[in-house]
């Protein structure tokens, strides 16, 4: 039975699905659905807002309206219900202790040129010597725990960053490690877990983050820094906005 009561309306023309409202709704009723952020079920929004002032779009607000009844006992078995799906869909969870398993998962450390290999690559071909230096790269699949992440720099970049920038590898990549993913179609609070389980963990001496100059991509700075927040360390974080032409912004 519905009734009239406060709950959250999301402006769709405003969304831009940065993802920024999914981890500060701690009911877990809001989601992204088809790049753009949504109510997934009135019973579980209560309705009180905590998710409108990490709306950096303004899309976000409290209306009045027929809805059905806030549910707190169908939030905690939705939560239960996320939880479970994420653990069984973790690819690092799923690995066998073996080491077998999905290739891309296995952690790796890859072997740099030596200086004498780099000194005599030709001025024209530096850019072509790739910087990596561990495997994998997407933020999905490391572990907190990986070996390449104690005492690093970070760089964590949006996805769409190295399609964009020519000189990824010689001017950030190098000595640094990398982790990579999407804030808009990814998962935003289990990437704000895995960071604050890096932070926390690994020692990590600075972040570099880089983003494209569009609005979907300004949610990765907001995961890194909350991760660090809830890991209670101290790390200095640089944000680098690429423009669509392959230049740096600032």
């Amino acid at each position: 039975m519905k009734i009239m009561r406060k709950i959250i309306e999301i402006d769709e023309e405003k969304c831009t699905g940065c993802g920024l409202c999914v981890p500060a709704c701690a009911e877990g009723a809001i989601e992204i659905v088809d790049g753009k952020a949504k109510v997934i079920k009135d019973l579980l929004c209560d309705g009180l807002g905590a998710c409108i002032g990490d709306c950096p779009e303004d899309a976000l607000h409290i209306v009045e309206r027929e809805a059905e009844p806030f549910d707190e006992e169908a939030v905690h078995k939705h939560l239960a219900a996320q939880e479970a799906e994420e653990k069984a869909s973790s690819p690092v969870a799923a690995q066998p202790a073996s080491g077998c398993g999905c290739p891309s998962a296995s952690i790796m450390n890859l072997k740099a040129p030596s200086p004498c290999q780099s000194a005599n690559v030709p001025k024209d071909q530096v850019s072509g010597v790739s910087a990596l230096s561990h495997w994998p790269v997407q933020i999905r699949l490391i572990p907190p725990t990986a070996p390449f992440l104690k005492g690093a720099d970070l760089l964590v970049t949006a996805d769409c960053v190295p399609v964009s920038y020519p000189d990824l590898h010689t001017t950030y990549l190098k000595g640094r490690k990398v982790m990579l993913g999407c804030p808009k179609f990814d998962d935003a609070q289990s990437y704000i877990e895995k960071f604050r389980d890096i932070f926390s963990a690994a020692d990590v001496k600075s972040v570099t983050v880089l983003i494209m100059e569009v609005p979907c991509c300004s949610g990765m700075p907001a995961i890194v820094k909350k991760g660090l927040e809830l890991s209670g360390a101290d790390v200095p974080v640089e944000v680098v906005v690429i423009s669509l032409d392959g230049q740096i912004k600032k």
